[in-house]
């Protein structure tokens, strides 16, 4: 039991009164025991689009006609759960030219919903050439999804997109996206570029959805199974920079 209260309670000396305590004190503790959880990054059964991570339903936000939370529909206290669901994940703090974070597994294994929110933007297509623009079509196959604490998650190099998960689709934490991949400007080498960003215009500002605030430190909390929150500093970002429509 993680924690444990004694009530103190005046009784009289009679035997039946007695023998109820105990039986109903034990059955507290029967009840009360605290349940194992898998930790994040360990392997799990593969989640379907359409099956919720474990841990139950959870309340939806209010959403505009687009389906997509407004500002003002925005959660607090929100799940946040690390992204990729594997045994071996690894990642650096830091990352060339811009904030994110590339996280290193094998092709295959599943990248997960970090919280409750909305798909943005799929990417089923590897539009991605060395001779074409640099920038555009680089995350190859990528989810990009609005948390309902108004914050973008992004995902790319993917291998495949999960059925069912399409623009304005509904989705809870830990639900799989997709898979690890390596297409688009990964270089052959099997990752998920995670970006985390206002959500600005939603779609077509690869230069914001790729990045704006370092994930690390939240990827580390998550990884351990706290929940740190990025909504704040993503909104400082946001305060500070407004939505660059150019790179």
């Amino acid at each position: 039991m993680r924690q444990s209260s004694v009530v103190h309670r005046r009784t009289r000396s009679v035997y039946p009164v007695l023998l109820l305590a105990v039986v109903t004190v034990a059955a507290g503790c029967a009840t009360s025991r605290e349940v194992p959880q898998s930790q994040p990054g360990t392997p799990s059964a593969p989640l379907t689009a359409d099956q919720p991570a474990p841990g139950g339903p959870t309340e939806a936000a209010p959403t505009g006609p687009s389906g997509t939370p407004s500002p003002s529909a925005t959660r607090s206290g929100l799940r946040h759960v690390f992204p990729v669901r594997a045994d071996v994940v690894d990642y650096h703090p830091t990352h060339s030219a811009y904030p994110g974070t590339d996280l290193f597994a094998d092709c295959g294994e599943p990248f997960v919903a970090v919280t409750d929110g909305v798909v943005l933007e799929v990417s089923r297509v590897d539009r991605y050439e060395k001779r074409g623009p640099q920038g555009p079509y680089n995350g190859g196959l990528s989810v990009s999804l609005r948390g309902d604490d108004g914050v973008r998650y992004y995902g790319s190099h993917l291998s495949v997109i999960a059925t069912g998960i399409d623009e304005g689709s509904r989705v809870r934490a830990g639900q799989q996206l997709g898979r690890v991949g390596r297409t688009g400007n990964a270089n052959n080498v099997c990752h998920v570029h995670f970006g985390i960003s206002p959500p600005c215009n939603g779609k077509d500002d690869w230069w914001i959805r790729r990045g704006v605030v370092w994930p690390a430190k939240y990827l580390d909390s998550w990884r351990r199974g706290n929940n740190r929150a990025p909504a704040a500093e993503v909104n400082r970002w946001q305060r500070e920079h407004g939505c660059p429509r150019e790179p």
